[in-house]
């Protein structure tokens, strides 16, 4: 569905919105303006990762926004995030997304409203906007990795932390990914000749690269904690596997003896032989328990 925000004629440029559109529009489009086959199929492409791409006549950004995707098992570009393409002159600006977003919503009220004269401050406002669905990812994600944090070191054994803790990885990865790839178009909006409005947008980007590589950091080290209090939790087990059959070791040997069934053993035929035979294990028992009382082991 293509519709005409704003009009040169009205507020000195073209702004031309496109929901969902099919090849035969976006060649319609291409031909009309003169846009670049390859870029026109780059918008083609649902999975296609941000990018700036400067021609004589234009500019093609690709920005990619996160969507609401409460599935635990999301972790893949299109499941997270959705993207907006931009063909931008001073002259006209044309969006190209898939599907309606409340951010675009907003900004189509703005041509009007002349709260912005260029294109130039109309894609700043889109790209500051594209960074604000970030913000709302990064508060659920941080209260997640907090509540991964207090699993692993105060209820160990309450849940399946090592598929959670996948999970958001791979969210926090991917969301960092997008604003890391994303830079070259902040570098463009907010250049030496960038004024306060555009700063404001640079300050945001890099608010968010920070506060997202921050969460992954924490995340990489809530799992080296996990994985170092797991390995601790198994040499527990077996520290005391070991102590158990380091006490039934010897008391085998002495059974193993005994049951040997000789004809010639002096103890078979002893009347005192089977107290001998179980004091002799108990004073083992107390020998060994002592040692390890002495080591420190118990």
């Amino acid at each position: 569905m293509q519709q005409q925000i704003a009009r040169r004629a009205e507020q000195g440029f073209d702004w031309i919105d496109i929901t969902d559109p099919s090849k035969e529009e976006l060649e319609e489009i291409a031909r009309q303006y003169h846009l670049h086959p390859a870029l026109v199929r780059d918008c083609l492409q649902p999975d296609h990762l941000p990018k700036y791409e400067r021609m004589e006549d234009y500019a093609f950004i690709i920005f990619r926004i996160r969507v609401e995707n409460d599935r635990q098992e999301a972790d893949t570009v299109q499941e997270l995030t959705d993207k907006i393409a931009v063909f931008y002159t001073p002259e006209y600006l044309i969006t190209l997304h898939r599907q309606e977003h409340d951010l675009l919503t907003a900004l189509k009220q703005v041509p009007g409203s002349q709260r912005c004269n260029t294109t130039a401050e109309l894609l700043n406002m889109l790209v500051y906007a594209c960074l604000g669905t970030y913000e709302t990812s990064l508060t659920k994600l941080s209260r997640e990795v907090d509540y991964y944090e207090e699993i692993v070191f105060l209820r160990p054994k309450k849940a399946p932390l090592l598929k959670g803790l996948y999970y958001l990885k791979r969210k926090i990865d991917l969301y960092k990914r997008m604003l890391i790839l994303s830079s070259e178009i902040i570098d463009v909006i907010d250049g030496k000749d960038g004024d306060v409005i555009t700063r404001d947008t640079r300050d945001q980007y890099e608010k968010l690269v920070h506060m997202f590589e921050a969460l992954s950091e924490n995340l990489h080290q809530l799992l080296n904690v996990y994985f170092s209090a797991s390995s601790q939790k198994a040499n527990d087990i077996i520290r005391v596997l070991t102590i158990f059959s380091v006490f039934f070791m010897p008391l085998t040997f002495i059974v193993g003896i005994y049951g040997m069934n000789f004809k010639y053993m002096p103890e078979l035929n002893w009347a005192a032989g089977y107290p001998f035979a179980m004091g002799l294990m108990a004073v083992v028992t107390l020998i060994i328990y002592a040692w390890f009382r002495r080591k420190k082991w118990l």
